[in-house]
């Protein structure tokens, strides 16, 4: 019986999680590189100092991360960004990988969700790689709705990231996320139907 690893990946606002929820609404283990690169980032002591050394004290207040001061000081400039990814995504990596392998042996297929598979160069981690893409004025609209920004900022954080066509060439599934939610589910369930043949393959 085949293993296989499935890797969901999009820029801001094209509904990428949107799409990793409908997965595990049909019971699949979903890791999001999100979620752990946050607990990683406020529970492991080596992560947290090297961030406070970069960037500053005030990166954290009360033990919790500054969210507003890494927003204004650190995510609006594409140098910092790279740094403090360089930072974070050693060990969150290794944290999806490991709980991925450990999933799978009581799995047939396991997901994984990351904005930045390609950007981090850990495509070859998945069998499979499914890219949600939206047009930017659908990905601003979006963000600017969820995260209460300007539309300045969400374009600012829209030119930081690699562009959808780049991200094409290294994917073998794209779900355009451009009408409704039932559109959305209706496609995925179609990739994740064809994902599910292939496990006795």
């Amino acid at each position: 019986m085949k293993k296989i690893k499935v890797g969901i990946t999009g820029g801001i606002g094209t509904g990428k999680t949107t799409a990793a929820n409908l997965f595990k609404e049909k019971g699949y283990q979903v890791f999001s590189a999100d979620d752990i690169a946050k607990e990683i980032m406020v529970s492991d002591e080596s992560v947290i100092e090297k961030i406070k050394t970069e960037f500053g004290e005030e990166s954290f207040q009360d033990g919790e991360l500054n969210k507003k001061y890494l927003a204004e000081n650190v995510f609006s400039d594409e140098a910092k960004i790279l740094l403090i990814n360089s930072i974070v995504h050693p060990p969150t990596l290794e944290k999806i990988e490991t709980g991925m392998n450990e999933a799978l042996m009581k799995e047939d297929i396991v997901f994984a969700e990351s904005a930045l598979i390609f950007e981090a160069e850990f495509e070859t981690m998945f069998d499979y790689i499914i890219l949600v893409t939206s047009t930017d004025e659908n990905k601003i609209e979006r963000v600017m709705k969820s995260r209460k920004i300007s539309r300045e900022e969400v374009i600012k954080r829209i030119n930081n990231q690699m562009p959808d066509d780049e991200k094409r060439k290294g994917s073998d599934f794209v779900i355009e996320n451009n009408s409704t939610l039932e559109d959305l589910k209706s496609k995925a369930e179609f990739i994740l139907s064809l994902i599910e043949n292939m496990v006795g393959v």
